[in-house]
């Protein structure tokens, strides 16, 4: 029996009409208070026990009447009163409802929310068996609470011929192992996979009759989008290792996703569900409805403590003002943790606590500043409160509760308080020291529950993730100052542009680089601002005093230049930003940080699904630019593959001028979203800086710069001395290569290098290349597959991968021209080892599975080599072959030469590879292209050439 059970039927065996305490319940089965007080709380969320008002709390089992009550607190409450009335002779039964319609409490049900409620009563009630719903909305926007709401309607109208609540499946959970996820939705037969021991039932069948919630669908693999709109079309499906679709149900499907269906959904999937029901977040509701959602949750958690709340005006608007990324769901745990602090510090008093804003943590008080700064706001919320507010327990409305709400603790967290209060009293502490306890228990509880169920961060903890916290605290600062100056406000996103802006230009100071000179045209529009020029230069004296960086006049006009900007909110004319990347969700996720960050900026991403055909997502990019591009042209940043081909192409086909950089990361798409949003903003002259962006943070990160294979260029055409560069060869030039590059680039970046410029090269080509990056550059150093015929220090690939290339980058800090050797013995090379390399290195291949597939391949070729093959070349095939492989899992084909195929036909090695690919072939099912074939027997035929020349 588990612990849940041994608890429930204790106090069903035990309990009378008084019911049971938790000290009771802990003391007679001897388990700890702390368990027993989470069980209940479950055991009362699952509707299996009630419990009583009063203090302590006292729990009963649910009478029949009670277990087939809704299970809102309102309408518990309405049960009890019910309970209590005088016997006037009739006989009194708990209400079925407290309204016939659920969606009557919801709050905003009649203002923002009132198209929604509306869309959901149709797909509840369209005949004959509903209408599938997808729910879209921001996280903590509220779509569990709304697909519960769904359900209650649906089960009060009697419309579900087997209602038996509300069943629930979070995509995510299983999203890294779409078989598992499949076996839960679906089911599985006997043999189906290792451990399937039995016929099992899935989810579908277990909400025959009823409704299916399936939570972050954007997370289900095209697989399993697949067979889900079968199921929508026909009703039918099939278990996990069956064929036929031989089983039938009957189900209703809600869906949720935070992400833009039409990127993260398959279309056919999308195109089946008739209903999309948008939901707002939290700051785009009207102050009325903020404030009553505000005290909806207060309510809860004065039913909880079963004292009234008292809070000042300030904390009431330092609450209102916290929510940033979470929308309703953050504000629910903020109200939690100021509701836990002032249940400590009134602790002594039975029936009230009293919240000021000394109970505030830093994060949630800085709110205040937040609702402050926009007088419209200010002003909204002010003509709504009183000095003071106090929400009793059952104090009208409150929210719908239910069983799958990530903000909701599974325990009584003022019960645990309250035993940690009163054993620390009998050990003879005074209430200061008790409530410095206490505090620390708070925090740790919210804190392991926040980070169990993976809660987001702030978008201020996410800025300072890429920029100093001390920048951060001076802009803060400043702010007030720069408002009072110039006399209006500015939305939240000062912090941001501006932290991010100086961040960026002590980088460019530290880093040596020369600074912008700007234009005539622009310095004579400047001066037409004389105020932001004024506060400017109180920004600049503070930069000064503060870091002791000498600031040129320059960065006072580019300081105006940005504080206009911050003013301004038209943005026509701007440069456009579109993020595009392989995954589902990879672009929309950085495009949604720096939305949060900069959400001024109409930032637009596309995510390309890994088995979408290059052809189609071009079509996609080319329409976003032409429908983005506002006359100055758009900048597109992309990660890799054949994304990084489109830009120009786009441009020849529809003349909206576009430039790419690849290997995008988030501070770089940050760095591009804050350069458009200036007035000044020119797609060129941000092209140039993004390419040299170094990051925000201490440690630099380097952006890769443009492959430049066709037409090799200095990076600076007036420079006296030669630009210097590193070649890193691979078979192809483009995939190993391009991953050995972005190695180095962000290491000289790390050690404050600059002026090297890395290429990538293929072996085949390798002279020819060479000879043409020797008439611009001088090369100083080579690494890769093989060594070229230089006199410049050289790492192996394997030295490289293994930890070697800090100590490589250290000797061209020292001795540039002498030639080194890495004499240190190399690590033994281990599958474990190739596992480690794979995972690091590659984005869309799965290191555990494919390890051991690749070192059969490698063993393969050994078998054929004159001598043993070395750990060198062994790691060079491995890494090779890895990337032959993302390139064919993401149809990002490589080209080779047409005229030299017959030649590698008749290649010794050509038969060879020929067997050792089948096994790949009936592994993954996964076939090489000729191309690709063309470049391992190159890599070969070059590696036996030199075992014989040494």
């Amino acid at each position: 029996m588990t612990r849940k059970s041994k608890i429930y039927e204790y106090v069903r065996e035990h309990s009378d009409s008084h019911g049971l305490t938790t000290e009771m319940v802990a003391t007679a089965l001897m388990i700890a208070r702390s368990n027993v007080s989470k069980e209940l709380n479950t055991l009362v969320r699952e509707g299996q026990l009630h419990k009583l008002a009063g203090r302590p709390v006292h729990y009963v089992p649910a009478t029949d009447e009670l277990a087939t009550a809704p299970t809102t607190v309102s309408d518990v409450a309405n049960a009890t009163m019910a309970k209590r009335m005088p016997n006037t002779g009739t006989t009194t039964t708990a209400p079925k409802s407290a309204a016939t319609d659920i969606f009557e409490n919801m709050i905003g049900s009649h203002e923002s929310l009132a198209n929604q409620v509306e869309q959901a009563k149709a797909a509840i009630l369209y005949p004959p068996r509903g209408l599938n719903t997808l729910i879209i909305g921001p996280t903590g926007s509220g779509k569990t609470y709304f697909a519960n709401a769904m359900y209650r309607f649906a089960e009060n109208q009697q419309v579900l011929t087997n209602p038996q609540g509300l069943i629930t499946f979070n995509c995510a959970d299983y999203a890294h192992n779409p078989e598992l996820l499949m076996s839960h939705l679906f089911g599985y037969v006997k043999g189906a996979f290792t451990g399937a021991n039995e016929d099992k039932d899935g989810l579908i069948q277990e909400a025959d009759g009823g409704m299916l919630f399936l939570d972050e669908v954007h997370r289900l693999p095209p697989e399993g989008q697949e067979m889900i709109f079968y199921f929508m079309d026909h009703g039918t499906y099939s278990r996990l290792g069956e064929t036929a679709k031989s089983h039938h149900a009957n189900v209703r499907l809600v869906c949720a996703t935070t992400e833009d269906p039409e990127s993260t959904l398959l279309q056919t999937f999308v195109r089946r569900i008739p209903i999309t029901i948008q939901l707002p977040a939290f700051n785009h509701r009207s102050a009325k409805e903020r404030l009553e959602l505000l005290k909806a949750l207060l309510s809860l958690e004065a039913n909880r403590i079963n004292k009234q709340i008292r809070l000042t005006e300030d904390v009431v608007q330092a609450l209102l003002g916290s929510v940033t990324f979470g929308n309703v769901g953050q504000l629910k745990s903020n109200i939690q943790l100021v509701c836990a602090q002032g249940f400590v510090n009134s602790i002594e008093n039975d029936s009230e606590i009293t919240i000021t804003m000394d109970d505030l943590p830093q994060n949630i008080r800085s709110g205040l500043m937040t609702v402050a700064s926009n007088r419209h706001e200010l002003g909204a919320i002010s003509e709504l409160l009183d000095p003071v507010l106090i929400v009793k327990p059952n104090d009208g409305p409150t929210p719908l509760r239910n069983k799958n709400d990530n903000y909701e603790l599974p325990y009584n967290l003022y019960e645990i308080i309250g035993d940690k209060a009163s054993l620390l009293r009998r050990e003879g502490l005074d209430k200061e020291h008790i409530n410095r306890f206490i505090t620390t228990d708070i925090n740790l509880h919210l804190k392991s529950f926040y980070k169990q169920n993976q809660l987001e961060v702030s978008p201020e903890n996410k800025l300072a993730e890429i920029v100093d916290q001390d920048v951060i605290d001076f802009t803060k600062t400043a702010q007030m100052t720069i408002q009072d100056m110039l006399g209006y406000n500015f939305k939240d996103n000062f912090i941001y542009a501006v932290s991010l802006h100086v961040s960026s230009f002590i980088k460019r100071i530290q880093a040596g680089k020369p600074m912008r000179q700007m234009s005539s045209d622009m310095l004579a529009m400047v001066r037409e601002y004389p105020a932001e020029i004024k506060a400017a230069e109180t920004l600049k004296k503070g930069l000064e005093e503060r870091y002791h960086l000498p600031i040129p006049q320059s960065e006072v006009y580019y300081l105006a230049i940005l504080l206009i900007s911050l003013k301004s909110m038209q943005l026509n004319g701007k440069v456009g930003v579109l993020v595009a990347a392989h995954g589902m969700s990879t672009a929309s996720s950085m495009a949604q940080v720096v939305g949060q960050l900069l959400d001024d900026y109409d930032i637009q991403a596309f995510d390309m699904p890994l088995d979408m055909d290059p052809s189609v997502a071009y079509d996609h990019v080319k329409r976003r630019i032409e429908k983005m591009d506002s006359g100055k042209g758009v900048l597109l940043l992309v990660d890799m593959g054949s994304l990084t081909t489109f830009g120009e192409r786009i441009q020849q086909e529809t003349g909206i001028a576009t430039r790419t950089i690849d290997m995008v990361t988030t501070p770089v798409v940050l760095e591009a979203v804050r350069k458009a949003s200036l007035v000044d903003s020119d797609l060129d002259s941000m092209y140039q800086e993004l390419v040299g962006f170094k990051g925000y943070s201490r440690i630099s990160r380097n952006l890769p710069t443009d492959d430049q294979k066709a037409t090799v260029k200095p990076a600076l055409a007036t420079d006296k001395t030669p630009q210097r560069a590193i070649i890193a060869i691979c078979a192809t030039g483009v995939g190993t290569a391009e991953r050995i590059k972005t190695i180095l680039d962000s290491l000289l970046a790390q050690n404050f290098i600059e002026g090297i410029t890395v290429f990538p090269i293929s072996v085949v080509e390798m002279k020819t290349r060479i000879q043409q990056i020797s008439q611009n550059y001088q090369i100083i150093a080579a690494t890769g597959i093989t060594k070229p015929e230089l006199d410049v220090p050289f790492i192996s690939l394997e030295e490289l991968l293994q930890g070697g290339g800090e100590k490589f980058i250290d000797q061209l800090a020292t001795g540039m021209d002498s030639p080194q050797t890495m004499a240190e013995e190399a690590q033994q090379l281990t599958p474990e080892l190739c596992e480690r390399y794979l995972g690091d290195y590659f984005t869309f291949l799965n290191p555990k599975k494919l390890t051991g597939i690749l070192w059969a391949y490698s063993e393969v070729i050994a078998t054929h080599l004159d001598g043993e093959m070395s750990n060198a070349f062994r790691i060079d095939l491995i890494m090779h072959l890895a990337g032959a492989l993302e390139r064919t899992a993401i149809k990002d084909e490589i080209s080779a030469p047409t005229e030299e195929m017959p030649d590698i036909m008749a290649s010794k090695w050509y038969p060879i590879i020929q067997t050792a690919n089948q096994q790949l072939t009936d592994q993954l099912q996964l076939t090489f292209s000729a191309a690709e074939n063309y470049y391992i027997v190159q890599l070969l035929e070059s590696h036996q050439a030199q075992v014989l020349a040494s």
